[in-house]
């Protein structure tokens, strides 16, 4: 074989791998791989013109409509607090407390960053659906059959992402919340 063909099919064979390897770097990432803060990942630069090339291919794929660090905040967990990845198949107990934010919600999500379909038709669970004498100390139930109190169904699916969003936190976005502050993410049974 000759020595320019060799070339152009080794240049064909790394264009290829690098071109899959960025696809598949982008669609496996959550919002805001920057900052690790337990299980939440985190990121400032959401829904700005300083956001990375990588930032806004992510956002493109995952996070529609994105709003800058000033006016939400968005943590995505894909595991629980023992590292574990979060699965539909078992039940988890979210326990959290007031944020330092306007309002917040938690959503969630199947891998590829879509709603998971459930017979009840809750995607969400919010501050603004919590009674007044739950905001300081809330908890919710993760699982694939219905629970009692809060609940969001994972429909039996694999795995799942959690994305929390704080709009208007009270700092402007100029800080990450702590450890403390974010929800804690503990497994129980699995089906």
């Amino acid at each position: 074989m000759k020595a320019w063909v060799r070339l152009l099919l080794c240049g064909l064979v790394g264009a290829a791998i690098g071109a899959g390897g960025a696809v598949s770097s982008v669609r496996s990432a959550s919002l805001g791989m920057q900052t690790m803060i337990g299980p939440w990942a985190t990121g400032r630069d959401f829904g700005s013109a300083e956001a990375s090339p990588y930032t806004r291919a992510v956002v493109a794929l995952r996070g529609l409509l994105a709003l800058p660090a000033t006016e939400a905040r968005y943590y995505t967990a894909i595991t629980d607090d023992t590292g574990a990845p979060l699965e539909g198949r078992c039940s988890y107990r979210v326990e959290g407390g007031a944020l330092p934010a306007r309002w917040w919600s938690l959503t969630l999500y199947d891998p590829a960053g879509y709603l998971v379909e459930n017979t009840p038709n809750i995607y969400s669970i919010g501050s603004v659906s919590l009674p007044l004498s739950e905001l300081a100390r809330w908890k919710l139930a993760i699982a694939p059959g219905q629970q009692p109190g809060h609940w969001l169904p994972t429909g039996g699916i694999d795995r799942f992402h959690l994305t929390l969003r704080a709009y208007l936190p009270a700092d402007r976005g100029r800080t990450d919340f702590t450890a403390q502050q974010l929800p804690r993410i503990t497994k129980g049974a699995c089906a």
